[in-house]
């Protein structure tokens, strides 16, 4: 006979082994992120400690963002993931689809002073079928070598190649680029998302890009772009604060980062429609955004955790590499996941297109 594991909060975990022994040990769960440094830091501060902590092995797959393979798995009834790290673009479009299951966060540890998590989890990083767990942001980055006098600062400085020469390097999907197009060509932060919703804003959005079209090299994944930064192929480039920083702090290399009009997100588990290990899933959410957990994950990558009672358990040398530090945060833009969704299928067509033009 198998006994399964009872759904518990996140302290608790710890005790299942004492309670239920090896009827527990058999379970597994697979879990889809997007590689690199960033699984990396789920794997030490969640996975694993999960893991010792239940028994359950963890299985985990890269993907690079997006829906259609989850859709695929979901549609044809052949899931074999059973939780996935996405952005709030995804989580809001998969669940509208079905993709995923709904999650009630009452179900969620308080933190671990004590606060309910309803009030401890940042505004936002709550979903009907997701809990955050990161705030990032996409920055800008730039080689210090290539520039040896006036450094960029600036959005505006991605954009001027006589102050500032040598190669862009542009993301294959227009998030955030758009938004950095319009800024630099002088729309201010809270006027973006308006701006760019006019057919007159976006083709002055594209015209920006236009400027460095000829300077620009076009990554795919978060590897890619820190890979081109480090062997100098590109001076300057739209990045993910988390991947430059770990580039930086763990294998020093030269470069920085411009906080400048960072545009911030987050990311959330989620649990795929059609699992076969639901409640296992559900018992890992709760682990793995409980408080310890978001605070330790700091430690390995530079992303802020959407806890407040995470906060006090940063040290503060990490805090202040982290997106939400007052000085990195004092003029970022919140990434508008809602506005993505109602006009990113013609915007990502018109991308596609201008990067082959």
């Amino acid at each position: 006979m198998v006994i399964a594991c009872p759904k518990v909060s996140s302290a608790a975990l710890l005790g299942l082994l004492i309670t239920y022994g090896p009827a527990c040990a058999a379970d597994a769960l697979t879990i889809a992120s997007f590689g690199g440094q960033y699984t990396a830091s789920q794997k030490k501060s969640q996975y694993e400690p999960f893991t010792a902590s239940t028994d359950v092995t963890i299985k985990s797959v890269d993907y690079n963002g997006g829906l259609a393979e989850l859709t695929a798995q979901v549609r044809s009834g052949t899931v074999s993931w059973d939780v996935v790290d996405v952005e709030l673009q995804d989580l809001d479009r998969g669940c509208a689809d079905g993709l995923f299951e709904k999650i009630d966060p009452a179900q969620l540890p308080a933190g671990s002073d004590g606060v309910p998590a309803i009030a401890d989890f940042v505004t936002g990083s709550l979903h009907d079928c997701g809990v955050g767990t990161v705030i990032w942001s996409n920055v800008l980055a730039f080689r210090d070598p290539a520039f040896p006098d006036a450094k960029p600062s600036r959005i505006e400085d991605f954009f001027d190649l006589e102050r500032f020469p040598g190669r862009r390097g542009l993301p294959k999907r227009p998030h955030a680029i758009l938004e950095w197009a319009l800024m630099a060509d002088g729309v201010s932060p809270s006027e973006v998302y308006r701006v760019l919703a006019t057919p007159e804003g976006l083709d002055r959005a594209f015209a920006k890009l236009d400027t460095v079209k000829d300077h620009a090299v076009f990554w795919e994944t978060g590897a890619q772009m820190i890979q081109l930064l480090a062997d100098g192929e590109v001076a300057l480039s739209a990045a993910y604060n988390g991947r430059v920083q770990s580039a930086i702090s763990e294998d020093a290399k030269p470069l920085k980062i411009i906080w400048d009009r960072q545009i911030w997100n987050a990311d959330y588990y989620a649990v795929v429609a059609g699992t076969g290990a639901k409640g296992r899933a559900l018992d890992f959410i709760r682990f793995a955004t409980g408080t310890v957990p978001l605070a330790e994950q700091t430690k390995y990558i530079a992303y802020g955790p959407v806890r407040r009672s995470s906060q006090p358990l940063i040290a503060p040398a990490i805090a202040a590499t982290l997106p939400t530090a007052p000085s990195n945060f004092s003029n970022a833009l919140a990434f508008d996941a809602a506005w993505w969704i109602s006009h990113g299928d013609a915007i990502n067509d018109r991308y596609a297109a201008w990067l082959v033009q």
